[in-house]
């Protein structure tokens, strides 16, 4: 057999093992997450930008629900983002000379990761560790033969990478500062590198407009963060995390930084030591959150693995090779038992010790909870959105009832789970965008989280004939619980003038991450 033959064959047992995994992760107890249902409700209002996200995944959602908008589709892209990213270290790993057990390493390394986790939900994340590999493999075939058209190929993708999120520009700041550390600095005197900003910047321009259009809401959205979830995060914690995102993976980490710093081969992309370094420290000044630096690593294991494939080339040390892609593997495996949502919630909350050492249970808030943040936000759904069902079917011109939820959370799920003809909105989010104000409405479903029955009832009854608490959230282990259903029929003003003073009154946008 030969090596290219063998190395396909290699290459494509860890891509079909990246899907299987993917597909088995998630315990049957649990739903779609939040943040998914916001994403898919996103390809039915395509445009060039939204209040919370980028473009991008709204064209994917697009496709989902052309697809038939199921969860395996759901699942898929993400799960297929993950394995192009096995690919793409797989083929720099070639541009950097390496050969089967380097190939194998890095791919098992980036494999058996956080990686695993991300890859389970659809959400931006996916695509932007994509986005952010891909980047680093062409600037490193920019370095091995200076041909523009590599730095065209990086204008292009940083472009799909900006349209998906926001969090690429950091990739820029470490890495152009980086390169004037080196003699790569020419590329900066060099028309095309102009050329290919210019590219870039058309390509991302859609984008910009739309920004500047609607008053920037990106600027609101960083503020959000900063106030309501950065403010909460731990610089010790980021560092932490660090190591366990490609726990694995660690010593492929630092074999690469090591090369990097040691190695005469490696000499020409010793720009990426200092990326390295200058990207993280940004990241640390910003309060950033952990996972939002996971698409810098992929580039090191490449290195660290070519570097090790070297070192381990004969001898003794020829028979570490098989330990070495063990390696990832075994410490992978405690991981498997904290790191996926592949456990019912009640024996998580009865066994909370592992999770509460690694920090697993601490919400965007600062707090501990029962599950980890991502899990609690994948229950619930499913009861909410058939409890809202039985109220809608239980009002006369139910047709003419207008669902105003909390979040953009209750919204999607809303939308995605009913069996209704129900367009669940929300002053969260872009769902403060959607609000068809051209019905009449008659009734109202309200949807309210952490909300006193009376303090409702009292305020928004008055203006129906009727109003009662109809139902709640009764899953404990759901961030959702106690989240309240109120109906109120029979209106007595028209609801739609209400919903326009309201958001006249109360612009205030309340996003996402």
């Amino acid at each position: 057999m030969s090596n290219s033959i063998r190395n396909k064959l290699v290459l494509t047992g860890f891509l079909a093992l990246k899907f299987v995994l993917q597909y088995s992760l998630i315990a049957p107890e649990y739903e779609l997450h939040r943040d998914e249902f916001l994403h898919l409700d996103l390809g039915k209002h395509l445009a060039w930008g939204y209040q919370s996200v980028p473009p991008f995944i709204s064209w994917t959602s697009s496709l989902i629900d052309m697809l038939g908008n199921s969860v395996f589709w759901v699942k898929f892209f993400p799960a297929l983002f993950g394995a192009l990213t096995i690919l793409v270290v797989w083929k720099t790993i070639r541009a950097l000379g390496g050969n089967l057990f380097a190939l194998s390493l890095g791919a098992a390394a980036v494999l058996f990761s956080a990686l695993l986790r991300m890859n389970t939900l659809y959400q931006p994340n996916s695509f932007d560790v994509l986005c952010w590999a891909s980047f680093y493999f062409v600037i490193i075939k920019y370095f091995q033969d200076k041909r523009p058209k590599w730095l065209f190929a990086a204008a292009a993708v940083f472009a799909l990478g900006f349209l998906n999120k926001y969090n690429i520009v950091f990739l820029l700041l470490g890495l152009f500062p980086a390169i004037l550390l080196t003699p790569h600095r020419k590329m900066f005197m060099r028309k095309e590198f102009y050329w290919a900003l210019l590219l870039g910047t058309v390509l991302i321009l859609s984008n910009l407009l739309w920004q500047y259009t609607n008053d920037f809401p990106v600027v609101h959205h960083l503020k959000e963060l900063s106030e309501n979830q950065l403010n909460n995060v731990n610089r010790w914690d980021f560092l932490r995390s660090q190591l366990l995102f490609f726990a694995g993976g660690v010593f492929v980490i630092i074999a690469g930084l090591y090369a990097l710093i040691a190695w005469k081969a490696f000499d020409k992309y010793r720009a990426f030591l200092w990326a390295f370094v200058f990207t993280l420290v940004i990241f640390l000044i910003f309060k950033a959150k952990d996972y939002y630096a996971m698409g810098l690593y992929p580039v090191y294991i490449t290195f660290g693995a070519v570097y090790l494939e070297q070192l381990l080339v004969s001898g003794q040390k020829r028979y570490m090779r098989p330990a070495a892609l063990l390696f990832p593997v075994l410490l992978f495996l405690p991981l498997y038992d904290v790191a996926f949502p592949n456990r019912h919630p009640q024996e998580i909350a009865a066994h909370p010790e592992k999770y509460e050492k690694l920090g697993l249970l601490r919400w965007e808030d600062g707090q501990d909870h029962r599950l980890p943040q991502d899990f609690a936000d994948m229950l619930g759904w499913k009861e909410l959105a058939k409890k809202v069902d039985s109220v809608y079917n239980g009002l006369s011109n139910p047709e003419q009832t207008l669902v105003i939820t909390d979040n953009y959370g209750q919204a999607g799920a809303i939308n995605f789970y009913t069996e209704q003809d129900l367009k669940a909105v929300s002053f969260n989010a872009d769902y403060v965008n959607w609000f068809d104000l051209e019905r009449p409405y008659l009734n109202l479903i309200r949807v309210k989280i952490y909300t006193e029955e009376e303090e409702e009832l009292n305020t928004v009854g008055p203006f129906f004939d009727s109003a009662e608490l109809a139902d709640s959230i009764e899953n404990p282990f759901s961030r959702e619980y106690r989240t309240r259903i109120f109906v109120f029929s029979g209106a007595r003003v028209d609801l739609n003038e209400k919903v326009k003073e309201f958001l006249q009154k109360e612009p205030a946008y309340r996003g996402k991450d």
